[in-house]
């Protein structure tokens, strides 16, 4: 292995027994036939369901919805890259001549597939508690900080994100309401024009439906990052 490639598995505390799993792994499709594209989406899977089970006991009393969303926050581009720089990660994938010309090594979306690859790689070589021990000490930190920005409801966050961007408030409007008075069940709609955002919630009063609403459209906003 190149010293780039020991000093990562030092930083990871993973030695492998298969080298194979791991050069396969740092190996982007511009630089070999055989690359890594396949463990990317082993990679993806294994790290959305640690990171899943890990918020599910973390947050107890967290709805599905806030949960996804948690989720997505630590899964999206943006966090896996920033992850990977601290890895140096770039400095270990093999690269075709044309990506490392045009500086591939720092592009956000080649590092962010690359750490899926890598934590695909840990798992091939070393089984599932091997690769989940890895996820929990990468993402150790980003757990611990997951609630911090998510303390005020959905609405609420939604209105302060689009303000800080200078985009116009979220539209609400009623869907439907069915049920006897005492026991009636609100569709709202949400919807953001500027950024071709409708979305639904559904709940037992206005305020819930709105709130559902809410925090869907905080879930694509996060999973696309359209802002």
């Amino acid at each position: 292995m190149s010293l780039p490639v020991e000093k990562l598995c030092r930083i990871i505390e993973y030695q492998f027994n298969n080298p194979d799993f791991l050069e396969l792994a740092l190996t982007h499709r511009s630089a070999s036939g055989q690359h890594n594209e396949r463990a990317e989406f082993l990679g993806d899977s294994i790290l959305n369901f640690v990171i899943a089970n890990e918020l599910y006991d973390q947050f107890p009393k967290a709805t599905e919805g806030e949960l996804s969303r948690y989720r997505a926050t630590l899964v999206k581009k943006d966090t896996l890259a920033e992850i990977a720089r601290k890895l140096e990660l770039g400095n270990c994938i093999r690269l075709g001549s044309g990506e490392l010309k045009s500086g591939g090594f720092r592009r956000a979306s080649i590092l962010a597939d690359g750490l899926e690859a890598l934590i695909a790689a840990v798992l091939l070589d070393g089984g599932y508690e091997a690769a989940k021990a890895l996820i929990i000490r990468l993402f150790n930190e980003k757990l611990r900080q997951v609630d911090q920005q998510n303390l005020k409801d959905p609405k609420s966050r939604l209105q302060e994100y689009l303000q800080s961007r200078q985009k116009n408030l979220p539209q609400y409007s009623a869907l439907t309401i069915v049920g006897d008075p005492h026991d009636q069940t609100f569709e709202m709609q949400c919807e953001i024009p500027e950024l071709d955002i409708t979305v639904k919630g559904v709940g037992s009063s206005r305020r819930k439906a709105e709130q559902k609403a809410a925090e869907a459209a905080l879930v694509i906003i996060e999973q696309t990052k359209t802002l």
